[in-house]
């Protein structure tokens, strides 16, 4: 594999980890545009690396707060708690998702249509509480399949709540932190490190960099857009990427 396609891995892990557009969704669909049948478990890992520090440097103040914090981390251990049951109960269903690119091209329509519809909802301006984060755990367990976008639906939900846009925007990521380092974790102790051999040092360095810098200003744009009333906007392009995948595929 050369540096360019593992760049571009890195550059559509970054930018779609955390816009509302579902990262797992994207790479399934974008592997099999560009012929890459090899096991990419071992890169995968590596991008995932560069999205989890672009996480803890952007929201670096607000985890320090929150670890500060009795009530949001018993917010945020809900939220995990639920979505953790939900991953474990549903495991196979969401892992059979990855060979499976016409369905999680329907599922990316669907995730635009449920972005669409937090169009209509009127700006609320509450804190989170205990019920919001049962239900974003909930929300955030089913976003484990592909084409169902993790921020996209949690946001979405905690705006549906109520919730102030830039508090749903914090605690939407704050809480995922957990459940992103732990199936990092979990993927890592599955990855056969041998594999390893198979890239060049400069390649996945590269890689991980791209997906660092994309994912810093991914969150950039989700909490600009977020903030202006525009989080609907995202929902277009899920519905128009997800059609068009579709007549791709064909």
């Amino acid at each position: 594999m050369i540096t360019l396609k593992i760049v571009l891995l890195g550059a559509i892990q970054g930018i779609t980890e955390f816009l509302p557009v579902s990262s797992s969704g994207h790479l399934v669909i974008i592997q099999r545009f560009l012929g890459l049948q090899e096991n990419l478990v071992f890169l995968d890992v590596s991008l995932h690396i560069g999205t989890l520090a672009a996480l803890a440097t952007f929201f670096y103040k607000d985890i320090v707060a929150a670890c500060k914090d009795t009530k949001a981390i018993l917010r945020i251990l809900i939220v995990t708690a639920i979505t953790g049951m939900i991953g474990m109960t549903f495991k196979k269903t969401f892992e059979s998702f990855f060979n499976a690119p016409a369905p999680v091209s329907a599922l990316l329509i669907l995730n635009g249509l449920f972005i669409l519809s937090t169009g209509f909802i009127k700006k609320g301006g509450r804190l989170p509480g205990y019920a919001d984060s049962a239900l974003m755990g909930l929300s955030q367990g089913i976003a484990i399949t592909p084409g169902i976008s993790r921020s996209g639906s949690t946001i979405g939900t905690l705006l549906m709540r109520k919730v102030e846009p830039g508090q749903a925007f914090r605690f939407s990521f704050l809480a995922s932190i957990p459940a992103i380092a732990g199936a990092f974790a979990l993927e890592a102790k599955d990855t056969d490190w041998t594999k390893i051999a198979e890239y060049r040092p400069l390649d996945v360095t590269a890689g991980i960099i791209t997906s660092y810098l994309c994912g810093l200003l991914a969150l950039f744009i989700l909490k600009k857009a977020l903030l202006g009333g525009r989080f609907h906007v995202f929902g277009y392009y899920c519905v128009l990427a997800g059609a068009a995948f579709l007549l791709l595929l064909k």
